[in-house]
């Protein structure tokens, strides 16, 4: 959990030193840690990781391409719960899929009942291998769609289309339209001289953005955050920028990119 850049370094060195073939961990964590050692011209493909496994958070594809660069290695995401363990893993071919033997895995609706293939609902998990205490359509908090096509790699296991994120990682536009947080994260993501970002929605009209800031960072920056969230989420949504040093991560070790606290924020 601990990623300062005297950290980073150690880690870097770690991995000269073991040479591992695989590596495991949170996106954002090795994502940092590829950023660190791109950004001090070390390249670290020849260090013999073979495969970089990720789970615990959303893995975005700026991530995944950053960490299979740099590590010169494919990139493979879980997807489980700490109660539940893992729930699915992607194949070399990309395809999500459910750990159909001993789980049986369910989208549902607000109500409970089961969605169709395809559309949106919470990720709802029974667990058919747990002896100490059953888990009976536990409830994960996240949104995800369930495919009903076959995954090209051959594996007859059911797949997860999309895994979209928790229900508090979108967000709620002043009308009351839920979009998913990313609406926002690409406003931020792409600007100069950010070096991290959190996304922190209080209500349906009150939003703040806590910025890292690094060299390229300007005033305009910040109007340009301005401008578009309210582009997005209405024209009167207050809309606070912050320059903090630093953002810490969850109790978990988890990075959450965007946070929502409106009641609606649930599709």
């Amino acid at each position: 959990f601990r990623m300062a850049e005297a950290d980073l370094e150690g880690y870097v060195k770690i991995v000269r030193s073991y040479r591992p073939r695989m590596l495991f961990g949170y996106p954002s964590a090795l994502y940092r840690l590829a950023t660190f050692a791109r950004t001090r011209g070390e390249s670290l493909t020849d260090s013999g990781i073979r495969a970089v496994f990720t789970t615990g958070e959303r893995l975005y594809d700026d991530q995944r391409g950053a960490i299979a660069a740099v590590f010169g290695a494919p990139v493979a995401n879980g997807y489980g719960g700490r109660d539940a363990g893992f729930i699915a893993h992607e194949c070399p071919a990309g395809g999500m899929h459910l750990s159909a033997e001993d789980i049986i895995v369910e989208i549902v609706d607000g109500t409970g009942g089961r969605v169709a293939p395809g559309e949106p609902g919470e990720i709802v998990v029974t667990h058919l291998a747990t002896r100490a205490f059953p888990f009976i359509r536990y409830r994960t908090g996240d949104i995800g769609i369930l495919d009903d096509l076959p995954c090209s790699c051959g594996r007859g296991l059911p797949l997860l289309k999309d895994i979209q994120g928790r229900s508090t990682d979108f967000v709620v536009a002043a009308d009351g339209t839920v979009m998913h947080g990313l609406a926002l994260i690409y406003v931020v993501r792409d600007l100069p001289g950010v070096r991290a970002f959190k996304i922190i929605q209080e209500s349906r009209h009150r939003i703040r953005v806590l910025i890292v800031p690094g060299t390229g960072f300007a005033a305009s920056s910040r109007e340009r955050i301005i401008r578009g969230f309210r582009e997005r989420l209405g024209s009167m949504v207050e809309v606070l920028v912050e320059t903090i040093p630093e953002i810490t991560g969850e109790k978990s070790g988890k990075f959450r990119y965007v946070v929502s606290h409106a009641p609606e924020a649930a599709p």
